[in-house]
């Protein structure tokens, strides 16, 4: 059954009203613990080092070894050819004996030989039965080091080191070869002690290096872990905010958390105030219908409709209000106010035909406010200067550095500075006409104007004799 309802399920067209497929939830990315970052860094980045420095190092030792093994190679060797003499029979003799005592130690590990062209050759007691090879297409005038495995068999493998030179004793014309051998058993046995030193120091202060390494990282993050205790404190209600003692770089980062805890209480008191003035706006409409459908008035009709007009009014204060609060975050939120003030202009043309709205000032100014929280704070200052005015609106554009200042004046009786502050309550009216309103206008006004950075005041306007909203907005 799954086979033939999948198919049916895909070809459902657009706007049926089908139930969509429920699509997997995306994988959460795991982006792996910082603790394991950080050591794990630190550890590759030491065991490349003591490598390259483990290995530089035993280069450098193993070739000192070497060097050193030659150098008395090449002692022993000028030695010999400084105390060789030649006898009276033509042999070559020693003036004094070689001091080393594993010169006459059979398969000793050091040898001697000295040979020449047509001549017997002269070895040491420690070759016994053995020759050094004598390789004569070159002359040795200088030591020739290098490394030999004549010696070596199919069994047992006898590297030697061999410095040798040519040289010409007084009473013979016979190119002598001087040649002094030493296994190099010995040579690899210091290098292998060397390497196995290095090895296990290398070893040592490696792990030393990384459990430092891992030290210093949880110590260096124990403060994101008190971070994350505070926030786990916030969040089950035994806190209200971050602490303050924090190192230098965890600082501002609690900063922003701590901000951003204010800027959501801040948030939720104005939800809490936005719910209370919906609340507030909707209660008397509510109350006037339902009193005159409890008293079966005549009228319930169009008591009816009029109180819908109210509240739908005060649905869309109330929604532009809540636009603004989520749109204030955003910077790229620009209008241009004489573009705002005519529109407000063209649409109170056609519901008060004896009022006279009149525009001055820059045509050019901007705000960094959105277009429809722009319309909606200057047409509610508009209406109520056209609504409870004398005929007569002026409106002034007026950029003054940073801020932009709408003024809006009317030729109306005014209103006492005394009462002016009872204006911006929720539900406040001071007009006893019984003109239609709600008394959220002007509270609106300063809500959304605040939510912009901007503000709104309330003064006496020296060229009509009215009221001057000065409302006050963030130049863009």
């Amino acid at each position: 059954m799954n086979e033939k309802a999948a198919p049916a399920t895909a070809a459902a067209p657009r706007g049926t009203g089908a139930a969509a497929p429920a699509r997997p939830l995306a994988r959460r990315h795991r982006t792996g613990s910082l603790t394991r970052r950080m050591i794990g860094i630190a550890a590759l980045w030491i065991i490349a080092l003591l490598l390259t420095g483990g290995f530089a190092l035993d280069r450098v030792l193993s070739r000192s070894i070497v060097e050193n093994v030659d150098d008395q190679l090449v002692r022993v060797l000028n030695s010999m050819i400084a105390a060789s003499e030649i006898g009276p029979t033509g042999e070559v003799r020693f003036t004094r004996a070689p001091a080393d005592q594993r010169f006459i130690e059979p398969y000793s590990g050091l040898y001697f030989q000295i040979s020449g062209i047509g001549t017997d050759t002269f070895p040491s007691r420690s070759l016994w039965d053995r020759r050094l090879r004598v390789n004569d297409s070159h002359n040795d005038v200088k030591p020739h080091i290098y490394d030999s495995d004549e010696f070596s068999t199919p069994g047992h493998k006898e590297t030697l080191r061999i410095a040798e030179r040519d040289a010409t004793l007084p009473g013979s014309k016979i190119r002598w070869r001087y040649q002094v051998a030493q296994s190099r058993e010995t040579i690899d046995e210091q290098i292998h002690r060397l390497r196995s030193t290095l090895f296990w120091s290398f070893l040592a202060l490696g792990i030393g290096l990384i459990a430092l390494a891992a030290l210093q990282t949880f110590y260096g993050l124990w403060p994101l872990r008190r971070v994350r205790q505070d926030v786990a404190a916030i969040r089950s209600g035994a806190g209200t905010r971050i602490g303050e003692d924090f190192p230098t770089e965890i600082r501002p980062l609690t900063e922003e958390i701590n901000q951003l805890l204010a800027h959501s209480e801040e948030q939720a008191e104005e939800a809490r105030r936005h719910a209370g003035n919906l609340a507030h706006a909707l209660k008397t409409p509510l109350t006037v219908i339902t009193n005159a459908a409890t008293a079966d008035s005549p009228d319930l009709d169009a008591t009816v409709i009029r109180e819908s007009a109210v509240m739908r009014r005060q649905i869309d204060h109330h929604l532009a209000r809540a636009r603004a609060i989520g749109r204030r975050a955003s910077v790229q939120a620009r209008a241009r106010v004489w573009d705002s003030v005519e529109a407000v202009q063209r649409a109170l043309d056609r519901l008060y035909e004896g009022v006279t709205v009149d525009i001055a000032g820059s045509h050019h100014a901007e705000v960094r406010v959105e277009r429809q929280d722009l319309d909606e704070m200057v047409g509610n200052l508009v209406e109520n200067a056209a609504k409870y005015g004398g005929g007569r609106v002026f409106v002034t554009v007026e950029p003054k550095g940073q801020m932009v200042d709408i003024e809006v004046e009317d030729d109306g009786p005014g209103i006492p500075e005394a009462d002016r502050g009872q204006l911006f309550a929720r539900g406040a009216r001071l007009d006893t006409t019984g003109k239609p309103g709600t008394g959220l206008g002007l509270a609106i006004v300063r809500d959304v104007a605040e939510i912009y950075g901007g503000s709104i005041h309330l003064e006496e306007s020296e060229d009509l004799g009215g009221l001057l909203a000065r409302l006050t907005l963030p130049a863009g």
